[in-house]
């Protein structure tokens, strides 16, 4: 049986090159009723602890290191004993928000998360950070994308660390040849698939976020 997709909505602000915004965010929690994975511990563990239920928690998945997509992280690793795993090139911008406390392993293109018998599989996507990801579960029909692809379009990229060709390369190569019929788990506000996306991106490039 492949596992299930639980969501929930967290608070918070996001914070960078000087500025902070208030922000809502997206947490996905994948698994079964025995274990799970966290994409992204934003804001509030306690509530990310509500909606895991007991579970055991085998990683706490972070598809980039903007403040309000890591900042729960190691109050989650701590109460739980589940590793953080980040990609290495957004290292620069995780110690921006953690200095004394390092993620505990590497998230690698290719490389395969298991959890309930569903596989997740790494797609580095740079763009919107340098070591931005996105994760394909094929068996649940899904991406979660973070904050590389939202309806409507790509993620923002007009402040640091962030490069605007870069993630138009990644949402071509790298999203829009999923399936057509794979839904879009974002970072933040509301879901969408790859078919209702994909005849957008020269409308994207022309809009040059």
């Amino acid at each position: 049986m492949a596992a299930r997709i639980d969501h929930l909505v967290t608070s918070g602000t996001f914070s960078l090159d000087g500025g902070t915004w208030d922000v809502d965010n997206n947490v996905w929690i994948v698994g079964d009723d025995h274990e799970a994975v966290v994409v992204d511990a934003a804001h509030d563990a306690d509530a990310i602890l509500t909606a895991l239920g007991g579970r055991t928690l085998r990683a706490i998945v972070c598809t980039h290191a903007h403040n309000d997509h890591i900042d729960a992280a190691p109050a989650l690793a701590a109460a739980t004993g589940a590793p953080i795993l980040l990609h290495p090139d957004d290292l620069p911008l995780w110690k921006q928000t953690h200095p004394e406390r390092a993620p505990d392993g590497d998230l690698a293109d290719g490389a395969v998360i298991t959890v309930a018998d569903t596989a997740l599989t790494v797609l580095h996507t740079p763009g919107h950070a340098p070591g931005a990801v996105c994760l394909h579960a094929p068996d649940l029909a899904t991406v979660f994308t973070g904050d590389t692809l939202f309806q409507g379009g790509p993620g923002a990229t007009g402040r640091s660390f962030s490069h605007f060709p870069t993630i138009i390369d990644s949402i071509r190569d790298r999203l829009l040849t999923l399936p057509p019929d794979t839904v879009v788990r974002t970072g933040h506000g509301a879901t969408t698939t790859i078919g209702d996306e994909a005849p957008h991106l020269q409308e994207w490039v022309g809009r040059g976020h």
